[in-house]
């Protein structure tokens, strides 16, 4: 496994994100020494990338470090519909392989007695994250803060939110830390963000993760403070949020869209999750991002 080692501080910071969608037939940009690092997390379908010599297949739940001194490209075209969120970082501090690295980092003397001790921060630059969804969520509300406003204490609720999304990539090099509820919890999770488009069951869900529907209904309350059920309508509400700011479609449209069978269903849970209607939603935010 390729892992990066920061030696911190500066901390890596974090500059831009986003959230694409691949149609079948497109693939990643081909560049060249870009200067920044990307990082790219898939939600589902899967990403064909190539970085120099080395080739990566990006799927559901895997992450990848695109480093900022090497040439990647697409390796191939998407083969289904493929969603991924993508942030660019960079750091002032020292950077490199792990196995490139062998002394650890020096104290740095300051103008005082006391003396500021520099940290190792081992990221994996291509891993499966251990609790994926975890990593969704942050990289939601990266992504949320961004929209609300640029001023200085927004941008550092977002660098504290970067640092819980490295943390949970530095996590993922122990493969086994997690326990059987929460990757049980984390695969339901999967599976309903994969498939909210659909008429999802409990009998529909147990038999995909071959478990009870009632011990999964467990181990998301323990780990998410939710049902499958709420998990299910909070995420289906994000996508909704997302087609209002970004799209024309109409408010009914996008019901059907994002799995609500009734478009009046649709708009009263929207309104009674978020304090206002889709369409109040759409008017408000949505010339931020213009």
């Amino acid at each position: 496994m390729s892992i990066l080692q920061f030696n911190a501080p500066p901390l890596p910071h974090f500059i831009a994100g986003g959230f694409a969608v691949f149609e079948p037939g497109q693939q990643h940009l081909n560049r060249k020494n870009i200067g920044v690092f990307d990082l790219l997390i898939v939600t589902h379908g899967c990403l064909y990338i190539g970085e120099e010599d080395r080739r990566y297949e990006v799927s559901a739940g895997h992450a990848l470090i695109l480093r900022p001194d090497r040439h990647h490209y697409p390796a191939e075209a998407c083969a289904v519909e493929t969603g991924h969120y993508w942030l660019h970082f960079n750091t002032l501090g020292k950077w490199g392989q792990a196995d490139e690295s062998a002394a650890r980092p020096e104290p740095v003397s300051t103008t005082n007695t006391l003396t500021m001790e520099t940290f190792t921060l081992l990221i994996p630059q291509f891993v499966r994250f251990l609790q994926p969804s975890s990593c969704y969520e942050k990289l939601h509300q990266l992504l949320q803060v961004r929209q609300t406003s640029y001023s200085n204490e927004v941008r550092w609720r977002q660098q504290l939110i970067f640092q819980e999304i490295l943390e949970l990539l530095s996590a993922s090099l122990d493969v086994h830390a997690t326990a059987p509820g929460v990757r049980v919890a984390d695969q339901a999770a999967s599976y309903l963000r994969m498939h909210y488009k659909e008429d999802i069951s409990a009998k529909m869900l147990g038999e995909s993760l071959n478990f009870h529907p009632v011990y999964i209904a467990r181990c998301m309350q323990k780990e998410f403070g939710c049902s499958p059920f709420e998990y299910l309508m909070q995420y289906r509400l994000e996508q909704a949020k997302l087609l209002l700011l970004q799209t024309d479609l109409p408010v009914a449209r996008i019901a059907e869209q994002v799995g609500f069978q009734q478009p009046s269903y649709f708009s009263s849970s929207f309104t009674k999750y978020e304090k206002i209607s889709p369409r109040d939603y759409r008017k408000r935010f949505r010339f931020m991002l213009e």
